[in-house]
């Protein structure tokens, strides 16, 4: 594997993107923040099974946009004393949030944490559908059919990127918490979740995302990787779209929820984890929305490494957010 199958390295250091941005980006995301800031999310704390001497867990749901009921887990320690900081997690494509003894390295420094369920995947929070056309498989395309014919707030990504924000606002609404000092952190879908929610959430203090997926779809398309976690999209076309009369018409719509347009609203200190061999998520992609970032950011980039695990990557994203 050469340093990059994708393109040079100091081409991808100064590559900005290949999918199109609507023209009114910014008004869909601001009506869709004002959206939020109207809703109720109607907090339950539900005491988990699981528990440990310095971790209070709890199942925690909330309502969405939408009127979805939303599942996260909640770790907080046990006898803290004035407000501390947060941390939300996020699961990658189809999976589920981290099992409860894996969130409890943060806690143990006296932090609270919530790791999200999106919606329709492998945990517990509700899918409420509501879309046209085709629902048999893939979240890229969940709602694009509605897009394409002008009701784009119907995608489903809009809806879980909301709900990465909504937690983090929760989770900063506590009154233990220092909404100053919560931080983010996710890989694969995580990752684009991590960017979309400091995107969101601009009180984000640190965010870290490893290999982030959702982003640059026009790009994946064009390196000819739209299979595994983006397969979706070539079956859309093989389907409803054959002859590609719509090309433009899809990626432009695909814009709306792809991260690398929201980055330049991240405010958050960057660490973002990067492997050169990645062909699931192209590093192009993901260069395409950290080089949109324009405050404090760093890379770690593994040549060798594709969309696996990353040596040390943990442990620099451990010691990186409990600097908060």
């Amino acid at each position: 594997m050469p340093l990059t199958f994708d393109m040079p390295r100091e081409q991808l250091a100064t590559y900005t993107g290949t999918n199109p941005r609507p023209a009114d980006f910014d008004e869909y995301w601001d009506a869709a923040l004002a959206e939020l800031d109207a809703l109720d999310p109607k907090v339950e704390l539900e005491p988990a099974d699981f528990q440990t001497a310095f971790a209070e867990c709890f199942h925690l749901w909330f309502q969405g946009t939408g009127g979805a009921r939303v599942h996260a887990k909640l770790l907080r320690p046990r006898n803290a004393s004035g407000q501390h900081p947060g941390v939300v997690h996020f699961h990658g494509y189809s999976g589920s949030s981290a099992d409860w003894s894996d969130l409890l390295g943060h806690v143990a420094l006296g932090f609270t944490v919530a790791a999200l369920d999106c919606r329709g995947q492998g945990g517990l929070s509700e899918d409420v559908g509501g879309v046209t056309g085709w629902t048999l498989r893939g979240h890229i395309v969940r709602g694009l059919d509605d897009g394409l014919a002008q009701a784009p707030e119907k995608l489903y990504y809009r809806h879980v990127y909301l709900d990465t924000a909504l937690l983090a606002r929760i989770v900063m609404g506590m009154d233990d918490v220092d909404e100053n000092r919560v931080g983010a952190t996710g890989g694969s879908q995580g990752g684009g979740l991590t960017l979309a929610c400091a995107a969101l959430e601009p009180r984000i203090k640190r965010a870290a995302p490893t290999f982030p997926f959702l982003t640059d779809y026009r790009r994946v398309w064009d390196l000819d990787l739209a299979k595994n976690a983006y397969a979706e999209l070539q079956e859309w076309f093989r389907r409803f779209d054959p002859l590609h009369e719509r090309e433009d018409e899809v990626f432009t719509t695909l814009g709306y929820i792809d991260v690398q347009h929201l980055a330049p609203r991240i405010r958050a200190e960057i660490l973002m984890g990067v492997g050169l061999g990645d062909q699931v998520c192209p590093p192009s992609t993901q260069f395409a929305a950290y080089n949109k970032i324009t405050g404090a950011k760093s890379l770690r980039i593994y040549p060798d490494y594709g969309h696996e695990g990353l040596p040390g990557n943990g442990d620099a994203i451990y010691t990186f957010l409990a600097q908060l």
